[in-house]
């Protein structure tokens, strides 16, 4: 069994290949001194990054996990997810409202994508 670890920490590794997958880390935006929609487009151009680092691509992405910190900002995050996603390959989805680590962070978005 192959693991390979991007962009690793004391705390956790931002990727993770094993064999033919890739799993990221919630991700969430450098700049949090935007809003929902600008936080969002940060954080799937660093999802991109990270594909492509792994050897992958968004229209391999098999499944994402939304995090939001007020599910008022749905139709705004998905305005951005809307322009990105693969449209012949939208991964399965789920998108809560949850708390998130600082109040700064209006969104996090992880995903696990084959190779």
């Amino acid at each position: 069994m192959t693991i390979k670890r991007l962009h690793t920490g004391p705390r956790m590794s931002q990727v993770v290949i094993h064999g033919n997958t890739v799993y990221t880390a919630g991700v969430v935006a450098d700049d949090a001194n935007t809003d929902v929609g600008g936080q969002t487009g940060q954080i799937l151009d660093k999802i991109d990054a990270y594909l492509k680092e792994a050897g992958s691509d968004k229209s391999k992405i098999l499944m994402a996990t939304i995090w939001l910190s007020d599910i008022k900002d749905f139709d705004n995050m998905n305005a951005v997810w809307d322009m990105w996603v693969a449209k012949d390959n939208p991964p399965a989805r789920a998108c809560v409202e949850s708390k998130l680590a600082a109040p700064k962070y209006k969104v996090e978005i992880r995903v696990v994508a084959g190779i």
